[in-house]
């Protein structure tokens, strides 16, 4: 019953964890990176379509990503999808190829964006603590119906704890490394 709890939010913590990662990944560090537009979605006949399943996104240079799309008609879609998305970037077609430069990040946008990294990294250590909340809420309704005893109940809590912490501190890892990426120029 107990280990049953502990599995399952060990689990949903580490899905914290990757949401955390996505979340960091969307944040611009002044380098291109192809999951950069990840998010990016275009109108293709009608359906919002992801931009890597109507093109190929590759990285041109350090400071530049080329666009190329399977179809020739959706330069235009593609361009217009880039330019609305809450990137601030702009994309210059080139004949077939489009290509996205990104603009040097200026110390202040690098405090900015050091900024939104602590909010998403608390946003995480929130989540994480919310699956211990409820971990230990069902290790306490077991309890209740007398389906644990109550020394294997603290020693249930405990080991969320320890799971608990170790999550926590993923989260602060992954929040000192966006930190140095974004700050490093």
């Amino acid at each position: 019953m107990i280990n049953d709890i502990e599995q399952d939010a060990a689990s949903r913590m580490a899905k914290s964890i990757e949401s955390l990662k996505k979340a960091f990944t969307k944040i611009r560090t002044g380098r291109a990176h192809p999951s950069l537009l990840d998010q990016v979605v275009v109108s293709y006949y009608g359906s919002d379509t992801p931009l890597s399943q109507v093109a190929n996104v590759s990285i041109d240079d350090s400071r530049t990503l080329a666009v190329t799309p399977w179809e020739k008609g959706m330069m235009q879609a593609i361009e217009k999808a880039i330019m609305s998305s809450d990137l601030g970037l702009n994309p210059v077609t080139n004949g077939n190829i489009i290509r996205v430069p990104l603009p040097m990040l200026t110390e202040e946008r690098r405090r900015d964006l050091v900024k939104v990294v602590k909010a998403e990294a608390e946003s995480g250590r929130v989540a994480i603590r919310n699956v211990r909340r409820d971990a230990n809420n069902e290790i306490k309704e077991a309890l209740k119906e007398k389906m644990v005893s109550k020394d294997e109940a603290h020693a249930g809590e405990e080991k969320i704890q320890k799971i608990t912490d170790e999550y926590i501190k993923q989260v602060e890892k992954l929040l000192e490394d966006k930190e140095a990426d974004l700050l490093s120029i």
